[in-house]
């Protein structure tokens, strides 16, 4: 109580504090565009359902891999060497997770590209197989994104309190913006395929930076900003149009 005390005085801890809040909620929209693509592939009763609960899953390994910190730290300690690299327990876990986005966003973008064929639909046919499968891929993306976030927030600050802080301020700011986001994609289809290549592009950095080669997250953010801007650019040209051929009549 007293350590919390002595942080809430500090200034340099409010400095953190909000670096690390930003921090985390950037992090966070990598795991918000896969939780609304995968959601957004079941009946629309279960939604809301599903996106709530992985993000829920979401703030429990957070906050459950912040009691494990001195764990964590070691993940980023080599176990093995291959080409000149020494690869961590983090490195793998971002390689696995970076193909299994890759894997993922090809997939949804072959079944876009070509939607007859149902039978690539990785989403169960049934709804309970559906649910339980969009379930179980959020969690292994959640622990993927849970794993960087952790070591992210460990390397800025020293505080365990910040640290929770910050994780469930970004969770909350995932939780509140989920269901907009899901339903802004779906109504806008070319909206869907820039998000699935959005994916395609953070599986690639994921894996890049399992391989021992440093992406600026900066870099990365700043061009999916840039082709969000342009998309949007579009979308109010068609609906000028759109609005210019109603008028029109």
């Amino acid at each position: 109580m007293e350590d919390i005390m002595i942080l809430v005085q500090d200034p340099a801890a409010w400095v953190a504090l909000v670096t690390l809040v930003v921090m985390e909620v950037v992090l966070g929209i990598d795991n918000l565009i896969f939780i609304s693509i995968l959601t957004n592939k079941l009946p629309p009763e279960h939604r809301e359902k599903a996106r709530k609960i992985g993000i829920g899953l979401a703030l429990v390994m957070r906050l459950a891999l912040l009691g494990t910190v001195a764990w964590i730290v070691k993940l980023t300690t080599p176990v093995f060497e291959l080409f000149g690299h020494g690869f961590s327990w983090k490195d793998l876990i971002l390689i696995a997770g970076g193909l299994f986005l890759l894997w993922k966003a090809t997939k949804e973008i072959h079944h876009n590209v070509d939607p007859a064929d149902h039978n690539e639909d990785f989403i169960g046919k049934t709804v309970t197989t559906g649910f339980a499968a969009a379930i179980g891929q959020i969690l292994i993306l959640d622990l993927v994104f849970s794993v960087d976030s952790i070591i992210t927030a460990v390397g800025m600050t020293p505080h365990l309190p910040i640290m929770i802080i910050a994780v469930i301020a970004a969770v909350t700011v995932m939780l509140v913006a989920a269901t907009p986001l899901a339903n802004f994609i779906e109504r806008n289809p070319t909206i869907v395929m820039l998000a699935l290549a959005f994916l395609m592009m953070i599986g690639t950095t994921l894996i890049a930076e399992g391989m021992g080669f440093h992406v600026p997250k900066g870099y990365v953010y700043a061009a999916m900003a840039f082709s969000a801007l342009v998309e949007i650019l579009n979308m109010m040209a068609r609906n000028a149009r759109q609005r210019k051929k109603q008028g029109g009549r």
